[in-house]
This record gives C-alpha cells, structure tokens and sequence, in this order.
C-alpha cells in the first residue's frame, strides 16, 4: 500500500469543507485502488490529509487528479506519496 500526504493551507475553510463533502469524498472514493483517508485541521489556517491506495501506480494517478483539479478554499504546498509500513 502507499499513501499520499498533502499539506495546505487553508484561505476558506467553510468553502474547502462544502467542496470536501459535496464533491471530493465521492470522488476520492470511486479512485481506483482506494482504501481510506483522513482529513485534519492543524491550526485556523492550515491542515493535512493522508489518502491511501493500493499501489503507488494509484497513489500517483490520485496525485495528478488533485494537481489537475485543486480544491477550492486552500492552497496545495505539498504532496507526498510513501510506502505504507504498517496499519492497524
């Protein structure tokens, strides 16, 4: 399994939130190889998110996907994809 990392920054949370709901959770979910996913908000204006795939090939196609098609609300600063070592 490998995981995406994604660090931003969050200009309007209560937009990137309806976006998150409304259209990126369905979307995330039909991704090819999806397992599960988490969403945080670290402070007033910044969060994190780690989405986990099957295979690095899917956590890479996810990764264009959100690079082709951000998200309202916030700015990307980051993405990461790594292995998955363990899980529970």
């Amino acid at each position: 399994m490998h995981a995406v990392v994604v660090r931003s920054t969050l200009h309007d949370f209560e937009q990137a939130t309806t976006y998150l709901r409304e259209q990126g959770i369905p979307r995330v979910k039909q991704a090819p190889g999806f397992v599960g996913a988490q969403w945080v908000r670290l402070s007033e204006n910044s969060g994190t998110s780690m989405l986990t795939f099957e295979t690095e090939e899917n956590a890479r196609a996810a990764v264009e996907q959100l690079r082709a098609n951000p998200p309202p609300g916030l700015t990307i600063n980051s993405s990461e994809i790594g292995e998955v070592v363990e899980r529970i």
